[in-house]
């Protein structure tokens, strides 16, 4: 049996030569070594990525990957807050305050103000000099509006306190001090973000990197014994399986749809899946004894297997249509039969929903204008089944009020519009 390999070092790999030099988490469990040899003792995690010149994240990252490794290490996330100086607050702290190098520039005769006003802190601690009652302003002066000098000496507190900040004694500024500075900009609060690293049951300075997978190598030369493997976790959660996803065909059809809906169309109902006969063959003039309405093509209800009525007025027409004629139509010259028409049976087309709908449409026109209105069908080179409705009130213009657009496909295939004709009159000619 061959030999199991010596323990690589933690986040080291095979030949990648990290043997021949201390990886970070090795330095890092020396150190701990050293430093936190009594009980309950640890390491600050800045504090040391500080004495191993390192960057800190660095170092919280050597940090997880100890911890995953199990109980190496204990590490508890701590968060403290210090005060740092703005680059504003740099420069007072090397220069003075605003408000001192306007007192201190400021001659004892006086300046204008719209020239004291350009000395060094002129235009930002004008204000604040007013305020502390340093500087006076005689309006009344001649030549305008001057400055003097309110006091003989005066005090840089404001530099002073960055100093002992800058110097880390924050807990001898007064917090109203330290309130004023960070409102003036001069002064940040930083929280910082460490760990309390300390050892860990099974501590240990060499901690091999635990496997992930055996391999059937390590079956082979018996290694695995001598490996130490990540515990599985039992409670992940695995990759989502690959939802559904639509047709091109059916993404086309919803892009299309949100154009039309955002041009202000609306959808007619189409929910209604059992139809009678006549809205979805007779009312679209296909006569009774079509091949498209034998069972063998069509599935007929039983139960219920008619509808209860069809439209009384509009059904007289159809029935003319198809027997007569009318409407520029010589018709199929047969007896049309209602209990044919009230046969019902699973949809076979929408496009008996847009010749129920254009009835409606009628219906409502006709309610609200009164015999002054006309609908007129439509021979478009792309739609069928088409109408315009057009309305005048009180003898005025007539106007458009509306159109319906529906493909559909007649007996014989080709476009006509004598669908929309009797759906109501008076009944402009068809165009």
């Amino acid at each position: 049996m061959a030999p199991a390999a010596p323990p690589l070092p933690v986040g080291a790999r095979p030949g990648s030569g990290a043997a021949m030099s201390p990886s970070v988490a090795e330095l890092l469990l020396q150190r701990l070594e050293r430093e936190a040899a009594g009980p309950g003792r640890g390491l600050c995690s800045r504090e040391a990525a500080a004495a191993l010149g390192l960057d800190h994240q660095t170092l919280v990252g050597a940090v997880k990957s100890l911890q995953a490794l199990g109980e190496v290490i204990e590490a508890e996330p701590r968060a403290a807050t210090r005060w740092e100086l703005s680059p504003e607050g740099s420069e007072v702290l090397r220069d003075g305050s605003p408000e001192v190098r306007l007192f201190r520039s400021l001659p004892a005769e006086g300046l204008p103000q719209s020239d004291a006003m350009k000395l060094p802190g002129g235009s930002v601690g004008f204000s604040k000099a007013m305020a502390n009652k340093w500087l006076r302003l005689e309006k009344g002066a001649p030549g305008g509006p001057r400055v003097f000098r309110a006091v003989p000496e005066v005090q840089d507190t404001v530099q002073e306190a960055l100093r002992r900040l800058h110097r880390g004694e924050a807990e001898t500024v007064p917090e109203r001090e330290r309130n004023d500075l960070k409102r003036r900009k001069l002064l940040l609060e930083v929280t910082l973000k460490s760990y309390w690293i300390r050892k860990g049951s099974a501590f240990s300075t060499a901690v091999a990197r635990q496997e992930t997978e055996l391999t059937p190598e390590m079956l082979a030369t018996g290694s695995w014994r001598q490996l130490h493997f990540k515990p599985y976790n039992f409670a992940a959660l695995g990759l989502p399986p690959p939802a559904g996803h639509l047709h091109p065909l059916l993404k086309v059809r919803s892009e299309l749809r949100q154009i039309f809906l955002e041009m202000g169309f609306t959808e007619m109902p189409t929910q209604n899946f059992v139809e009678s006969s006549f809205w979805n063959f007779d009312a679209l003039f296909q006569p009774q004894q079509h091949p498209a309405r034998d069972q063998h093509d069509t599935f007929f209800l039983q139960d219920p297997a008619e509808a209860p009525e069809l439209p009384p007025g509009y059904a007289a027409k159809v029935k003319k249509v198809h027997s007569q004629g009318g409407y520029g139509s010589q018709g199929y010259k047969y007896e049309w039969k209602p209990e044919e028409a009230r046969r019902n049976l699973l949809r076979t087309h929408t496009t008996a929903a847009s010749a129920r709908m254009l009835y409606r449409l009628a219906q409502q026109v006709s309610a609200s204008c009164g015999s002054s209105r006309r609908i007129t069908p439509i021979r478009s080179p792309v739609w069928r089944c088409s109408a315009t409705t057009r309305g005048s009130r009180n003898g005025s213009r007539w106007g458009t009020r509306g159109s319906s657009a529906r493909s559909c496909c007649c007996p014989w295939g080709s476009r006509r519009t004598s669908p929309c004709w009797p759906g109501g009159s008076p009944w402009s000619a068809p165009p």
